[in-house]
Order: C-alpha cells, then sequence, then structure tokens
C-alpha cells in the first residue's frame, strides 16, 4: 500500500469501516512510514479532543423546536401528504 492509499483509507479505518484486510494493510504501511504514523496519530489526537471539548448540549428551545419538526414531518408522512 502507498502513501496516498493509506491517508485515504486512514479515515475509514479510523471509522471502523474496514475490512480485516484492509485494517492489516494499514497497520503494517503505519509500522513501515512514520509520516504516515505521524499523520495517523494526529488523527487519532484530533478525534479525542473534538469529542472531549464538543459536548455542548443544544438549547432547550432550540431541542423543542426540531422536535416538533419531527413530530410534524412523522404525521404528514402518516397522513400521506409526503
Amino acid at each position: 500500500m502507498d502513501c496516498e492509499k493509506a491517508i485515504y483509507r486512514v479515515y475509514h479505518y479510523l471509522d471502523g469501516e474496514l475490512t480485516v484486510w484492509r485494517r492489516w494493510s494499514i497497520k503494517r504501511h503505519l509500522h513501515h512510514c512514520p509520516p504516515c504514523a505521524q499523520g495517523f496519530d494526529f488523527e487519532v489526537e484530533l478525534r479525542q479532543v473534538v469529542s472531549q471539548k464538543c459536548r455542548e448540549e443544544a438549547p432547550a428551545e432550540l431541542r423543542e423546536r426540531i422536535a416538533e419538526a419531527i413530530r410534524r414531518y412523522e404525521q404528514s408522512r402518516a397522513e400521506g401528504l409526503y
């Protein structure tokens, strides 16, 4: 596997969307390619920071508006309007 393919597939790897063979192939490439391994480590760290820092809750008013919009949509589907 070359660097371009590894970088492209790293996101799928992190999302758990690859076959066992492709996961093995990327692990092998990362083990032998320090620049790609650095990029991979950066992506892992970035995802961790985002998941820790982006925990704000939407305002109650926004959640209520979204819930109401979903209810109206589901009701209109049930009535055959969509």
